[in-house]
């Protein structure tokens, strides 16, 4: 489980998403994730910058998203993604997670069952919508249709 991590005393100067390099399905989502936020984001990995942050131990930038803001607040795991929505005008997913909490809970359970299985999620998210962040390919309608044709034929 990632441990959440309030405040930093050594905030950037832009708000910065702090991922890791190493995984493939943190690139895939990460490259996302920049599409939607149109540079109001900095994107770095822990294993470039985890030294700028020396108060957060690198053993939970390693668990765990963090979205680092100028003011030094810190959100980790899921609402590292739902406040990086924040920037895009999509308020209610950190609104939510901050208000509700069933919600944060489940985020949370979520998001470490897929942290800790990231190759099986990855293979999904692919075979799912593609090798291409920027353009998906939606072949779970195929697969609906498919199971839908072969229910019919039964």
């Amino acid at each position: 489980m990632f441990a959440k991590i309030n405040q930093t005393e050594y905030p950037p100067k832009k708000p910065t998403m702090v991922w890791d390099g190493t995984c493939g399905f943190c690139k895939f989502w990460k490259t996302r994730w920049q599409l939607k936020t149109k540079a109001k984001l900095r994107f770095v990995t822990y294993q470039e910058e985890a030294g700028e942050f020396p108060d957060i131990p690198e053993k939970e930038f390693k668990k765990a998203s963090r979205l680092i803001e100028p003011d030094g607040r810190v959100y980790s795991g899921p609402d590292s993604a739902y406040r990086s929505l924040y920037y895009t005008g999509d308020e209610k997913w950190h609104h939510w997670y901050q208000q509700y909490s069933w919600f944060e809970k489940l985020s949370d359970e979520a998001y470490n069952h897929i942290a800790k299985n990231r190759d099986f999620y990855f293979k999904l998210t692919k075979a799912l919508l593609g090798e291409d962040p920027v353009n998906f390919k939606f072949y779970w309608l195929f697969y609906l249709l498919a199971v839908f044709v072969i229910l019919a034929l039964l």
